[in-house]
């Protein structure tokens, strides 16, 4: 059942630039206190929605296009939910809830937290302070970052789709590749992330595959209330 939704997520997601990577809802909950936890059984199957470098031409751009005059909030945001909520269709016979990377629950927590998908997942490794033997930051607060093996920082995680009614007590768990694996590349990719995040410079800590357009980093580099002026939107439609 895993390997027919994750070919039918295949098909439907990736000619739009997003992938979607399998995982168990216990895998999650096990690395994590139980806060944060999903109200779901741990054999539940779910996929962590992450957007590739393509998605800004593949599905941004022709969404904009389409539904410039429905376009209320951020235009990414919008265009992840549109199209995940259409792959919902493909699943008539079963239920699928859907979270958003942007979501929050009434606590003001949100709604899963990304980067501990995508690292369980295998889809992206989680570098953390905790990887650093040698720590060189005393008291200062360092935040993880996740790295992808083929687009390093150039990716974004979007969403999270769940199957409650699908249980997969055997999947196997795939470890995400440990692509910045020695001591100093972390200390330098942590720095980079928390000291000099704007500058992007941590996105390229590996030689990625695939990276953002020009036209797509100085869309994310613009301050969101004057994007919709880049994608030819009025401000009016903010």
């Amino acid at each position: 059942m895993e390997r027919r939704v994750a070919e039918q997520l295949r098909s439907a997601l990736g000619p739009l630039g997003l992938e979607a990577h399998a995982f168990k809802v216990g895998w999650y909950n096990a690395v994590l206190q139980p806060a944060f936890h999903l109200p779901y059984p741990d054999d539940t199957l779910a996929f962590v929605v992450l957007s590739t470098p393509s998605m800004f031409d593949k599905a941004l751009k022709p969404f904009v296009n389409k539904e410039r005059l429905k376009i209320i909030r951020d235009p990414v945001d919008q265009c992840v939910s549109h199209h995940l909520s259409r792959v919902k269709e493909k699943f008539p016979e079963q239920r699928v809830d859907v979270m958003f990377d942007y979501e929050m629950l009434p606590s003001r927590k949100p709604k899963f937290l990304a980067q501990t998908a995508a690292h369980v997942a295998g889809a992206a490794y989680y570098y953390q302070r905790k990887d650093v033997k040698l720590d060189p930051w005393g008291k200062k607060k360092i935040f993880g970052v996740c790295i992808h093996p083929k687009y390093g920082g150039w990716f974004a995680i979007r969403g999270l789709l769940l199957f409650p009614a699908i249980q997969v007590p055997c999947l196997e768990q795939p470890a995400p590749v440990d692509c910045v694996s020695t001591e100093e590349k972390r200390i330098e990719l942590l720095e980079q992330f928390n000291f000099h995040w704007q500058d992007g410079r941590y996105r390229d800590i590996i030689e990625v595959k695939e990276r953002y357009s020009e036209e797509q980093k100085a869309y994310f580099a613009t301050p969101p209330a004057e994007r919709f002026r880049l994608l030819g939107l009025s401000q009016e439609a903010q």
